[in-house]
């Protein structure tokens, strides 16, 4: 990674860490999708490769203990687009790449949309967040239904 976009991560909260990842995915399954129109077999694999990495390191760090419903969601997510890749790769598809990227741009947008939000709720702190927090996690717990007493964390 180059040195501006090392200086752009520096200050990041987790949540841009996160939007940062998905756009790695999507960089590299562009470049897996125009391998395909090449036919340029090594470079699909490749690009392939450094997507499922980004995918296991997301899987991999989700808090499952905490996470409740959506980390079981994210989970669950991130089996498919694997599952998705493997197969556009396989069939050596462009329709199919895309297909993926579409489905990982809409969470990607998702994650930004949270980006926003939290960065809105530090700047006037209506969600209870501790002055000058930059980490990204909200102080009260999110409430997703009246039954779950689950944390989320990115």
């Amino acid at each position: 990674m180059g040195s501006y976009q090392n200086h752009a991560l520096e200050g990041a909260s987790a949540v841009d860490l996160v939007v940062a990842l998905y756009d790695g995915i999507i960089r590299f399954l562009n470049t897996a999708a125009n391998a395909v129109d090449c036919g340029d077999q090594d470079s699909r694999r490749a690009a392939v490769k450094r997507a499922l990495d980004i995918i296991i390191h997301l899987q991999a760090r989700l808090r499952m203990d905490i996470g409740g419903r959506p980390a079981l969601a994210l989970s669950e997510f991130y089996a498919a687009i694997f599952a998705q890749i493997m197969q556009a790769s396989q069939s050596a598809s462009r329709q199919k790449f895309e297909h993926v990227i579409d489905c990982v741009r809409d969470v990607r947008d998702a994650w930004k949309q949270v980006a926003h939000d939290v960065s809105l709720a530090e700047a006037d702190n209506s969600f209870g967040l501790p002055q000058g927090s930059q980490s990204g996690h909200f102080a009260s717990e999110p409430d997703f239904d009246s039954s779950s007493s689950s944390h989320w964390n990115a």
